[in-house]
């Protein structure tokens, strides 16, 4: 049987949400662990209400990218444009989910799977950003009524990278201030619709990705290479979280409210060189403390506005943003796949981690310039993202310890996972001993975090299924649920049985066992290894 949540996922209307305290943090680098934990072997349990979730995002997974009304978003053009995408492959059926809900909504439960972390689309909801799509809508009123049918909490993200591709054509996307105010509105819309009956409401996941990915490096859409826009577009989604926030508490003060941002941990590469730790601040500053400070502090690190003096960000930086944009929450979403190490000088063998496509781009770094990621001799995954668990654990210390502990702010992994070459079996079945191992040893990290007081209260698995990988196209498989392409087939992996295991029984077991040994279920069938 599904373990039964203990923990309500509603907020206390009455609770008084503590405001942020207005100062930024400056860069203090922590020291990799090198010795085992004491979960490191063995069977670890986690605490009771603990929540096991699968996550994916719009447009990597539902496809139907013309139909009902959507219209095209940043990228269905970007992956059009020649050397952009790897194969020039696009969302446009992507996993099929817009037809195939209530499959994969079925296997999840099978899984033993308690939550599903999924975005919603506003180029569905509101085509070019101009008027609401009763269509769009019912799509997620439907997919929101068949999770709960399936007794799975609904963790809905408001945006995943997909601006209508008409307000970036027409009014210069989130480089224009109005754009958060748009974006505010089209959270009402989508709270007004199921608002009743969704819980959780996250505004933005990984905003740094699409402000400086999609507006300074060009990596991902709309695929400007602009540092003044990068800032730009940073400072205003920011702003559209705190609107949206602001907007949403008042019709649900119930609401769990939260965003999702993506860590790294940069370590100096000798931290006894000045200028490996100053390469270091910098990397973080750009990534870390640029959204951070901010959303949970109230205030723009000092170090960061000198780094990026010459690009313009103060001057879009009108009074009250900030008290806006710090408006309280009431969980944070970790995604955290690697860290860094970082020096001045640049490696020798460095790894690089991006899509091979042909389409120039620059470093998505405004103040990044003569700083450098070094490898470590770390196991890599098929990305070339190192394995780095520990760096988790730091970084979940930093986070309770600067940023939510002192606001009462609850801490969620939203993303974690990997990347590897799966090798299919004649059944389509993976034996994904790899990303089992990768999923495992972050989970230990996890605990590790927990016993020394950090609230940690999830964790989802990205991905669900393999799916659309952005720049990568559909060359790189993160998913617990394997899927063939031309046939749309689900097959459960390894990794994907064995989590079902561990959100069952809400423990890591030992890793003593082979795959074939981990049951699907608990209830003697193999539902959760059938194909859908």
């Amino acid at each position: 049987m599904t373990r039964e949540l203990t923990q309500s996922f509603k907020t206390d209307p009455t609770a008084r949400r503590v405001p942020a305290p207005g100062i930024a943090l400056p860069f203090t680098p922590s020291t990799p662990r090198t010795a085992p934990s004491a979960n490191a072997t063995g069977s670890v349990a986690f605490p009771d209400g603990f929540l096991w979730g699968a996550a994916t995002a719009a447009y990597q997974v539902e496809g139907a990218a013309h139909e009902d009304g959507r219209e095209d978003s940043v990228w269905d053009v970007f992956a059009k444009v020649p050397g952009a995408v790897l194969n020039q492959e696009d969302g446009e059926v992507a996993c099929d989910q817009y037809h195939r809900y209530p499959a994969d909504v079925a296997l999840m439960k099978d899984l033993g799977i308690q939550a599903y972390r999924f975005s919603t689309s506003w180029s569905r909801v509101v085509p070019g950003g101009r008027e609401v799509n009763p269509a769009g809508l019912a799509y997620y009123d439907r997919l929101v009524d068949e999770l709960l049918g399936a007794g799975i909490l609904p963790w809905l993200t408001l945006y995943h990278w997909d601006l209508p591709q008409a307000i970036e054509a027409e009014s210069n996307g989130w480089v224009n201030r109005d754009t958060a105010y748009r974006f505010r509105d089209y959270a009402v819309t989508m709270h007004e619709a199921i608002g009743d009956r969704v819980d959780v409401w996250t505004t933005l996941n990984e905003p740094w990705c699409a402000a400086f990915l999609g507006y300074t490096g060009g990596q991902h859409a709309p695929g400007r290479q602009s540092r003044e826009d990068g800032l730009a577009a940073a400072h205003h989604l920011s702003l559209a979280h705190g609107l949206a926030v602001q907007a949403l508490r008042e019709r649900a003060p119930d609401a769990n409210l939260g965003i999702t941002l993506n860590f790294e941990v940069e370590d100096p590469l000798n931290p006894d060189d000045p200028a490996d730790v100053d390469a270091a601040r910098r990397l973080d500053g750009g990534f870390t403390r640029i959204f951070a400070d901010p959303i949970l502090r109230g205030a723009y690190p000092a170090d960061v506005l000198e780094d990026v003096r010459e690009y313009g960000l103060e001057k879009h930086i009108q009074d009250g943003d900030l008290e806006i944009i710090s408006t309280p929450i009431d969980s944070l979403g970790v995604n955290y796949y690697h860290g860094n190490a970082v020096a001045a000088v640049p490696a020798e063998h460095p790894l690089d981690g991006g899509a091979p496509v042909t389409r120039p781009s620059s470093s998505p770094f405004p103040a990044g310039d003569g700083a450098y990621t070094h490898p470590r001799g770390l196991p890599v995954t098929d990305q070339n993202w190192e394995v780095q668990p520990e760096g988790l654990t730091r970084l979940l210390l930093r986070l309770q310890q600067d940023y939510t502990g002192p606001r009462g702010i609850a801490l969620y992994i939203t993303e974690n996972g990997s990347a590897y070459e799966d090798v299919a079996g004649p059944d389509g079945f993976v034996d994904d001993q790899d990303r089992l191992g990768f999923v495992d040893v972050h989970l230990r990290a996890v605990k590790d975090a927990i016993d020394e007081g950090v609230d940690v209260r999830g964790y989802f698995g990205w991905s669900l299924l393999d799916n659309y990988e952005w720049a990568w196209g559909y060359g790189k498989r993160f998913g617990l649920v394997r899927v063939d392409y031309e046939t749309q087939e689900r097959t459960v992996k390894a990794s994907g049985r064995w989590y079902g295991q561990v959100a069952r029984a809400n423990a890591v077991p030992e890793r003593s066992a082979t795959p074939a040994s981990y049951p699907a279920d608990d209830d003697g069938g193999d539902k959760a290894v059938r194909k859908a």
